[in-house]
């Protein structure tokens, strides 16, 4: 079926126009969904990788919706109650009498694949 629609040389940039809005809101929306995914995808990862001794802080992690208007969305993910020693368990740290604590790297890993899990989502998308 094919539709056939006439415009008049006044009305072809309100058209175009018109045209372009949709397909920034329909892309917009896609990209929010995509970043809202992702995000979950690295708070399940930190878990997963979280050193667990009681599993109070593999379990404390969760995502916040930080920021939205029309055409972005910040996510943030985060420690709820045991933020205080996710940097010591990242980087290490100094024991009291002397020597240190092996870091623990899980957050930067999932970072990073996160990131990359973003772009390719992102990319698959504006494709489809």
């Amino acid at each position: 079926m094919v539709w056939q629609n006439t415009v008049s040389v006044d009305q072809l940039a309100n058209v175009i126009m018109q045209g372009l809005t949709e397909y920034a809101d329909a892309q917009s929306d896609m990209v929010k969904q995509s970043v809202k995914d992702v995000s979950k995808e690295v708070k399940k990862e930190i878990s997963a990788n979280a050193p667990k001794r009681i599993g109070a802080y593999k379990k404390s992690w969760a995502t916040k919706k930080t920021k939205e208007t029309s055409n972005s969305l910040t996510m943030t993910v985060h420690s709820k109650n045991r933020y205080q020693i996710a940097h010591l368990l990242e980087h290490g740290h100094a024991k009291r009498g002397g020597g240190r604590v092996a870091a623990i790297p899980h957050i930067a890993l999932a970072e990073e694949h996160g990131a990359t899990m973003l772009q390719q989502k992102i990319e698959r998308g504006l494709r489809e």
